[in-house]
């Protein structure tokens, strides 16, 4: 296996709760972050481990769809959303830190893994230079549409 990361950190000024709802409120997705076109839930009940939903979003001038689920989840700290596309494997791990009553730093992982062999070249066109900056950017946009949903200000 071969895996390449790209990591993006923001401090959104909103305590951890309400940053927490906005970013794992799946029916209020489509709402909050402007760079995804549609949801489709998959799973009854709130957003937990085995939560499975489509998620449509553009990336590379195109609209993708792809089927995430939560393997870990760990209230209003950390979660991690896993997909498979092409013989890639994603994971998406985020991390809530509160930083005061009224300030959350935000990381978010994103990392793809490939078997070794022909898949490289999908796993360097995601996550190699140019792929890796708009991997980068759509996480950024995300995290900026996460804190104009809670009222914060990112920095």
């Amino acid at each position: 296996m071969t895996s390449k990361s790209v990591v993006v950190e923001r401090r959104i000024a909103a305590a951890q709760g309400p940053v927490w709802e906005a970013l794992t409120d799946l029916r209020g997705m489509e709402r909050v972050l402007s760079g995804v076109s549609k949801i489709e839930v998959l799973s009854d009940g709130g957003f937990g481990v085995g939560a499975r939903w489509r998620e449509t979003r553009r990336m590379f001038g195109k609209d993708a769809t792809e089927e995430m689920w939560v393997t870990a989840c760990e209230p209003p700290e950390r979660y991690v959303v896993e997909a498979e596309s092409r013989g890639t494997h994603y994971l998406s791990e985020w991390v809530l830190r509160a930083d005061g009553p009224v300030t959350t730093t935000v990381r978010m992982t994103f990392t793809a893994e490939a078997p070794s062999g022909g898949v490289m070249g999908i796993l360097a066109k995601v996550l190699g230079g140019l792929g890796a900056r708009a991997v980068s950017r759509a996480i950024a946009k995300d995290l900026d549409d996460v804190a104009a949903a809670v009222g914060g200000r990112t920095g």
